[in-house]
């Protein structure tokens, strides 16, 4: 396993490094630099949003309160896998959760008898923080040891999957809240635990 480098130090650098580019942004009313980082519907005229809105946040309370996590969760997962896999397991949870927050809230807002609107823009590091949370309830010592004891069917495990996802998707949620983005993070966490994708 190699140990040249903390991903998680280096992702809380990136965390910072975004904010402060934000906050200049708004500071001095650069429009061009602020539409870096929001992932907003069309996805397809800024599709490089879908990577750096991952790293962005909203304010100092969003990323605080996503830094914490995000080294709560993500100190396990990184001591068990590469710096190289675990960036890329990071970035692509989260850039699929926020794809997936867009297409699916838009295709709502499209529905007929539907009472929904499509999401103005995401950004954040809770759909990857979700993944990493999901990682570590399915490829942990317990989970692995109760799984090579019971025999249990993949249809069965795809259920329990998507009920634990849902349920902690609603618990977590609030007003302003990507649910979507929480709940398809998670998800994509708990398969690629299951099948220990991050194992070296």
């Amino acid at each position: 396993m190699a140990r040249d480098g903390s991903p998680i130090v280096e992702i809380l650098a990136i965390f910072a490094i975004v904010f402060v580019l934000q906050y200049l942004a708004a500071l001095f009313n650069l429009a061009v630099l602020a539409g870096l980082f929001v992932l907003q519907p069309p996805i397809e005229s800024s599709p490089w949003t879908a990577v750096t809105s991952v790293y962005a946040h909203a304010n100092l309370s969003h990323l605080v309160s996503n830094s914490v996590a995000f080294v709560l969760f993500g100190w396990p997962v990184a001591r068990a896998t590469s710096r190289a896999k675990f960036h890329a397991f990071f970035l692509a949870t989260g850039a699929v959760a926020g794809v997936s927050q867009i297409v699916v809230t838009g295709a709502l807002a499209s529905a007929p008898l539907v009472p929904a609107t499509p999401t103005a823009g995401v950004l954040g590091a809770s759909g990857a923080v979700f993944a990493l949370l999901g990682y570590l309830l399915a490829a942990n010592r317990l989970s692995t040891s109760l799984g090579g004891v019971v025999s249990v069917p993949r249809w069965v495990t795809a259920i329990v999957f998507v009920i634990v996802a849902g349920f902690v998707t609603v618990a977590t949620g609030a007003p302003g809240v990507a649910l979507v983005a929480h709940f398809t993070g998670l998800l994509f966490g708990l398969v690629a635990g299951w099948f220990r994708v991050l194992r070296v």
